[in-house]
């Protein structure tokens, strides 16, 4: 007679199975992928540990697995990821949301809490990918109004989607264009936030495959430093910020001496504390413009 395969025992041969192809985080990767396929949350399979899993769920879990372990990324096999506590669609055309971006959502909100402005703030999220930046604060901070920049249309579709279905569409404009290329000539800002690409050449040789493989080059490379965008970006922001306006930039840690000196060194910057995320290392650099 047939082995049973139950909830249960998929979880375990999968996870173990995940952990074999390189996974460090196999179980939970299991679980997520079998909710998926099951089509309910994944906490409702703690429950359903003993239940038999259908042919037509065991057919597309595997597919799923599969995959995974070809090294495609878990949110782009689910189409999902939570960030802040809110659920994002992702799809390949933008980078899976990372908890490193939360310290740069948690810092802006302070500012703008701290500002304590009457009237409603302008700020512009630029690379704002699946928009992640911009919807977190539009959600949090009711007196904002936001300006996503992408230059990639298919991210900037993504992030109007996710706008839509988390209900602060009405309070985001989407721009597609470079930098600040496509913002009207002299609009200023209060803020502006940018998680840009700042993966150097050597970098991104080293990335692990199912980064490299999977999430856009476009969003990751950044030239032989890894501050060919960040050098475009800091006098252009320069430019757009009110006198006492903040920036707020997410950088890899090798990057914090390169981008406080290039803010140093511009003149009309007043640079803030640099802060460091949950390992320890350089994360968000601030600037005041003067």
């Amino acid at each position: 007679m047939a082995e049973e395969w139950t909830i249960g025992k998929l979880l375990q041969w999968t996870a173990d199975y995940l952990k074999q192809h390189g996974s460090e985080s196999s179980r939970l990767e299991a679980e997520v992928l079998l909710a998926h396929a099951r089509g309910c949350q994944r906490i409702a399979l703690y429950t359903s540990f003993d239940e038999p899993a259908p042919e037509e769920q065991r057919t597309r879990f595997r597919e799923l697995v599969r995959r995974r372990a070809e090294g495609v990324p878990v949110a782009y096999l689910v189409g999902h990821r939570e960030f802040y506590s809110l659920d994002f669609r992702v799809t390949s055309d933008v980078l899976i949301p990372r908890p490193e971006t939360e310290f740069l959502v948690l810092t802006l909100l302070d500012l703008i809490k701290a500002a304590g402005a009457q009237r409603p703030l302008a700020i512009a999220d630029i690379g704002t990918g699946s928009g992640i930046i911009a919807i977190t604060i539009a959600k949090h901070a009711p007196q904002a109004r936001l300006t996503a920049v992408d230059i990639s249309s298919a991210a900037l579709a993504v992030a109007r989607d996710n706008a839509e279905r988390l209900g602060v569409a009405e309070r985001i404009e989407f721009v597609q264009g470079d930098l600040f290329a496509a913002i009207p000539a002299g609009k200023k800002f209060d803020f502006i936030a940018s998680n840009p690409p700042y993966i150097s050449t050597d970098e991104m040789a080293a990335l692990p495959r199912e980064v490299k493989a999977y999430e856009p080059e476009l969003a990751l490379a950044a030239g032989p430093t890894g501050m060919a965008v960040i050098e475009r970006l800091v006098p252009e922001a320069a430019e757009r910020l009110a006198s006492g306006g903040s920036l707020l930039l997410e950088i890899s840690p090798m990057l914090q001496q390169r981008v406080e000196s290039l803010l140093a060194a511009d003149g009309r910057w007043e640079l803030g504390t640099t802060l460091k995320d949950l390992a320890g290392l350089a994360r968000v650099v601030q600037a005041r413009r003067k």
